[in-house]
C-alpha cells in the first residue's frame, strides 16, 4: 500500500508491548467503555462495540471483563469519566505522529505525551497539523505460517480487501473501515485464521529518514505507546528492513 506506515508491523514483530506491561486489559476496557457511551450496548447497532469487543476476544480478555467494560459504559457500574483524545506532533527528522488517547484528566495526558515527544526530540504540534496526512483503514492481520501467501491475497480481494502487504511471516490486510468485519468474517470462513483486526490510521506517502533519525523515531512510537493513556500510535516513516532489525537488536539487550 502507498503510503504504508510500518509501525503496526514493528509492533506487530517484536511482540505486543503493551501485553508485556500488563496494560492492555486496561486499554481494550477503555475502549469498550466508549463504544458503549456513545453508541449503547446493543452489539447489533453499534458498529465500535462490535470491533473492540472482537479486540478484546482476540487478545484473550476474559468475558467477566468485558461485561463489566460494558456496564461502566452504561453506568450501572460506577467507573471514571473518559474523554478521546487525537494529538498531533513531529518526531526526528520532521516525522508526522498521531496519538489517539483515552483520558479521565485531558490536561495530564497531554502534559505526559507533550513531555515524551520533548525528551524524544520532536515537538506537539496544533490540531490538524498532521491529521490531512493519514487515511482511515481496517487492518487485518494473518500469519502465514504454512499458507500460501499468494493464495491469501486472492482471498482477501475477493473478500473486498483494498490491499495486501505481505511482510515476514505474516501478511496486513487493508480495508475500508466499514468493510474491515465482512472481509475478516470471509475470511474465517475460508478457514483463514486472523490474528488480529483493527481501526488504524495509515499515512497516505511516507518519508524516509537516515539511520539515526529512524532509531530516534522508533523510540519515540514506543515511548509514547508506553503512556497509560495512549490508544494507538502511528507515524508516516518508511522505516527500511535494517533499521528495524537493529532497533529490535538494541530492544532486546
Amino acid at each position: 500500500m502507498s503510503g504504508h506506515s510500518k509501525w503496526s508491523s514493528i509492533k506487530h514483530q517484536k511482540g505486543v508491548a503493551d501485553a508485556k506491561r500488563g496494560k492492555i486489559f486496561t486499554k481494550l476496557t477503555r475502549e469498550i467503555i466508549i463504544a458503549v457511551r456513545e453508541g449503547g450496548s446493543n452489539t447489533e447497532a453499534n458498529y465500535r462495540l462490535r470491533l473492540a469487543i472482537q479486540k478484546a476476544k482476540d487478545s484473550n480478555m476474559p468475558s467477566d471483563n468485558i461485561e463489566r467494560a460494558i456496564k461502566r459504559g452504561e453506568g450501572t457500574l460506577e467507573g471514571a469519566t473518559l474523554a478521546e483524545l487525537v494529538l498531533e506532533g513531529y518526531g526526528p527528522g520532521g516525522a508526522a505522529v498521531m496519538v489517539e488517547a483515552l483520558s479521565d484528566n485531558r490536561n495530564r495526558t497531554v502534559q505526559e505525551i507533550r513531555a515524551v515527544f520533548s525528551r524524544g526530540g520532536g515537538s506537539l504540534g496544533d490540531s490538524g497539523s498532521v491529521t490531512w496526512l493519514f487515511d482511515a483503514k481496517g487492518l487485518i492481520t494473518v500469519e502465514t505460517d504454512g499458507m500460501n501467501a499468494d493464495e491469501l491475497t486472492l482471498l482477501a480481494i475477493d473478500a473486498g480487501a483494498e490491499d495486501v502487504n505481505p511482510q515476514s511471516g505474516y501478511v496486513e490486510i487493508y480495508t475500508r473501515p466499514e468493510e474491515m468485519e465482512a472481509v475478516r468474517k470471509a475470511l474465517e470462513q475460508n478457514h483463514v485464521t486472523v490474528h488480529s483486526a483493527e481501526l488504524t490510521k495509515i499515512a497516505k506517502t511516507t518519508v524516509s529518514l537516515d539511520e539515526h533519525a529512524a532509531l530516534q523515531v522508533l523510540k519515540l512510537l514506543e515511548r509514547l505507546e508506553e503512556v497509560d493513556d495512549v490508544q494507538n500510535v502511528t507515524s508516516n516513516v518508511d522505516f527500511p528492513d535494517d533499521v528495524l532489525e537493529k532497533y529490535r537488536a538494541q530492544a532486546v539487550k
